[in-house]
Formats: structure tokens, C-alpha cells, sequence
């Protein structure tokens, strides 16, 4: 008998949301993303504290910001050891209003990466797909520099984009799905609103058929997932990224898998063209509810993750 986890390897690229080199090992994903609070679980455990020794002995006296990023890409090259693929490596969610130092950020970044020699084919560069972070991506994929948009909720940020030519974007599942119950309250139907009807396995489904539809090359990574059944759901999708505890219970659940999503469907859909201007990002950002709040939220949340780390890697500095 198939394992579910194989058999969705067969039809889509399995990612690891994981900064757990340990888990990365065990469930053998393609690629790994991370991100400001995965490192800041990750670092805290004894296992990968030396990482954050390391980088504090060896970059004495930098400042904060450029040991956080130095952290990050020990924590990256680590992970390329174990995958054949990329890594997901995140800017600072706090410059996710701040288009010129985002760029400058991601820079670095790959800076750091050429220096432990990775090819910058092998990472992609995480930025939060707020308008600004959006132009960012835009000049650093015209760079060469290959982006990864998170904290994605919405046609109209997948749709800018693609208009920007970014690598990929990581459309949240599990986020979407929190927003909708909460909001529904007792009136909440869990096996109405499940499968193909989750709210965020909706979302990712319109974006998939959107791209596919009108021919975008930019690749769909489905993200932040709660249990296995948003994963089955959107099997067929580019990539998936997915958490160790949902990566283990799809390794040791047996079942076949047909892909839910396919180019042949998807070209056949309603989707209809969508403007990728400013004003037309702007409007129709903030006439989605559920959008606009998960995007300030995930910035907030990413932010103070960031802040913690900081306090580690000044505490690290200090001995």
C-alpha cells in the first residue's frame, strides 16, 4: 500500500516549513522554507544552539541586524546540506513597508549566501507580498534574485505578483481557514467547509487556475496548513510546504492520491483577467476583510518573532 506522502510526491514537489534540521532529514522534502519564527523555535532548541554560538563568536561586534542575517543563512546552508533543492530565507518582516530596504536586505542575504558558496539559484529570498514588498521583488528578480512572496491571501496580491515576475508565492491555507470559523462562530460547519470547500484550499484553487489559465510561470507554493485533508486538496498544486507534525501523518497514513488540481481544469475554468495596478491592489485588498487582516496580523506576529531573536542574538553576544 502507498504511503500518502509518496503519493503526493508523484504529483506534486513536497516542501518542509520546518528551520528542524532533524525533521528536514527524516521526511527528505525537496526544498525548506523558513521564516522568523520557525528559526526563533528552532534556535531556542539545544540541539541547534550552538548555530546561534557560532554566529555570535564569529561575526563579534556586528550589529544585531547583520548577526540575524548571518543566523538565517547558518541556519540556510545547514538546510541545503539536506535538501537537493532551495531554501526559503525571509527579510525582516518589520521592513515589509519599506520597498528600498527590503531590497537592500535581500541583497545581503544572497551576499552571505555567495560567501558560504551557494549558488543563488539554490535560495529564494521571502518577502512579504505587501504592495511594497511586491516592488521589491520586482527589482531583485530583475537582478537575478529569485523571491518567495508569503503571507499571500488574495487574487489580487497573486496577481501582482506575477505582474512583478517574482520565482514563486506562497499562498496561505491554514490562515484563511482560522479567519473563516472565527467568523462564523457556533455557525461554523466543519465537514460543510472541509476538502475542496476549506475557504483557504478555495483560495489557493482560484489563484492555481488563475496562473495556469492565463499561462503565468510564476510557481504556486500552498502554505500555513492545519491538517492533512487542505493537503489532499490541493494535490497537484506546483509545491506544498508542510510542517513536520503533518508531514509525519502523511508518511505513516496509507492511501492513492489523485491530483485535485490540473492544468486541463484549470484552463478551463471562469477565471477572468484581473488589473495588477496599484490603486486596482489597493481597493481590492482592502474590500477583503480576511486578506487585509491575516496580512497585518502575519507582519505583526512575524515582527515580534524578530524582536525575540534579536534578544537571543544579543544574549548570545554578550557570552
Amino acid at each position: 500500500m502507498t504511503r500518502l506522502l509518496d503519493a503526493l510526491r508523484s504529483a506534486t514537489t513536497v516542501v518542509a516549513d520546518t528551520g528542524d534540521l532533524e525533521a528536514i532529514a527524516l521526511h527528505r522534502p525537496t526544498d525548506a522554507t523558513t521564516n522568523p519564527s520557525l528559526i526563533l523555535k528552532a534556535v531556542q532548541q539545544p540541539a541547534y544552539r550552538p548555530l546561534l554560538d557560532r554566529v555570535a563568536r564569529d561575526h563579534a561586534g556586528a550589529p544585531t541586524a547583520e548577526l540575524l542575517d548571518h543566523l538565517l543563512v547558518a541556519f540556510g546552508t545547514e538546510i541545503l546540506k539536506l535538501v537537493p533543492g532551495r531554501v526559503s530565507t525571509e527579510v525582516d518582516a518589520r521592513l515589509s513597508f519599506d520597498t528600498r530596504a527590503s531590497v537592500e536586505r535581500a541583497r545581503r542575504l544572497i551576499a552571505l549566501y555567495a560567501e558560504a558558496g551557494i549558488a543563488r539559484e539554490r535560495v529564494l529570498i521571502k518577502i512579504a507580498s505587501t504592495w511594497e514588498g511586491i516592488q521589491a521583488a520586482r527589482v531583485l528578480q530583475a537582478e537575478g534574485i529569485r523571491c518567495n512572496m508569503t503571507l499571500l491571501f488574495s487574487l489580487p496580491q497573486a496577481v501582482a505578483c506575477a505582474d512583478a515576475g517574482v520565482q514563486l508565492i506562497s499562498p496561505f491555507v491554514g490562515r484563511i481557514y482560522d479567519w473563516h470559523k472565527k467568523s462564523a462562530g457556533a455557525q461554523w460547519d466543519e465537514a460543510a467547509q472541509s476538502g475542496a470547500q476549506d475557504p483557504g484550499v478555495r483560495s489557493v484553487t482560484a489563484i492555481y487556475e488563475y496562473y495556469k489559465k492565463f499561462g503565468i510561470a510564476t510557481e504556486i507554493m500552498g502554505a500555513s496548513f492545519r491538517n492533512v485533508g487542505q493537503i489532499q486538496a490541493l494535490a497537484g498544486c506546483d509545491l506544498l510546504t508542510i510542517s513536520p507534525d503533518l508531514l509525519a501523518r502523511l508518511s505513516e497514513t496509507d492511501g492513492e492520491l489523485a491530483p485535485a488540481l490540473t492544468v486541463e481544469k484549470a484552463k478551463a475554468s471562469g477565471a477572468e483577467r484581473v488589473p495588477a495596478d496599484e490603486i486596482s491592489f489597493r481597493t481590492r485588498l482592502n474590500d477583503d476583510a480576511m486578506a487585509t487582516e491575516k496580512l497585518a496580523e502575519g507582519i505583526r506576529l512575524f515582527s515580534a518573532d524578530a524582536v525575540k531573536l534579536d534578544a537571543l542574538i544579543e544574549q548570545a553576544a554578550r557570552g
